[in-house]
């Protein structure tokens, strides 16, 4: 409780300065630059803090979002039971969460360096696109190392024990070897200096993945049957992945697994 309040308090003392700033008294409600230079001014300990925080809040909404669908939804379960959560599957779950933490500082440093800077679209349509095109190559990258890691001695050594959950579970998304956790945020990491995406585009995404990731490890059909024809990654299809290791290997869309014959 004294870090948080300490956080918060530190917070408010930037925001009240910036509140001074000229430049922040003309703040334009759709531009993200005030809230941006109260991230930038940011200690090290205070983006520590900052990253366990969001990361714990979005493992917390994960599961609750699992447990609600799992509640309300009608429709039969995929397989016969969900696999039995277990305490080293728990344990392993927190530390992908400081994993995730620390792509989270990793690139807060790329962008206090300058390696990553934020774009300005405020359109819509900007943001939609930005989005979209992170949502595909974040897919074919993610193809591409998913399938990488079911070669048989990278699968020995970091991708089999998130397979030992052939059917799922709330945690099942969070069970990962923390190379795994790591090789992912590097590839997004990768992306965000490349091109300059809104903060906008980037939070859509990462929201979108974290569901997304929860709904594909459902023990029950999400989507809508008619999706298959949209190339969506469907939770079928990725359970589907989880009864057949040398299928499915795509994320959000079966797109890349139709392309190169791993289609199921």
């Amino acid at each position: 409780m004294y870090f948080i309040g300490w956080f918060y308090g530190e917070i408010h003392t930037f925001m009240t300065i910036k509140l001074k700033d000229e430049k922040l008294m003309n703040f334009n409600p759709t531009e993200l630059s005030g809230y941006l230079q109260v991230f930038w001014q940011f200690s090290w300990p205070q983006w520590l803090i900052f990253s366990l925080i969001v990361n714990i809040f979005l493992y917390l909404f994960s599961i609750g979002l699992y447990i609600f669908i799992e509640k309300t939804c009608r429709k039969s379960q995929l397989q016969e039971k969900n696999h039995p959560v277990t305490r080293s599957d728990f344990y392993l779950s927190l530390l992908t969460i400081g994993c995730n933490s620390f792509v989270m500082l990793l690139g807060a440093f790329l962008w206090k360096k300058g390696w990553i800077v934020p774009g300005q679209t405020e359109s819509v349509i900007g943001i939609i696109a930005e989005v979209a095109v992170l949502l595909l190559l974040m897919d074919f990258l993610m193809y591409l190392f998913h399938f990488a890691a079911h070669l048989p001695l990278v699968y020995k050594v970091l991708h089999g024990k998130h397979h030992e959950h052939i059917s799922t579970n709330f945690l099942s998304l969070f069970v990962l070897h923390p190379l795994e956790t790591i090789g992912f945020g590097l590839m997004m990491l990768v992306i965000l200096t490349g091109y300059d995406f809104s903060v906008i585009s980037i939070s859509i995404y990462l929201l979108l993945n974290l569901i997304w990731g929860t709904i594909g490890h459902l023990n029950r059909e999400f989507f809508p049957a008619s999706f298959d024809r949209f190339f969506v990654g469907t939770t079928r299809f990725h359970n589907q992945h989880h009864l057949d290791e040398s299928k499915n290997f795509g994320f959000y869309t079966s797109i890349w697994d139709r392309l190169f014959g791993t289609y199921k």
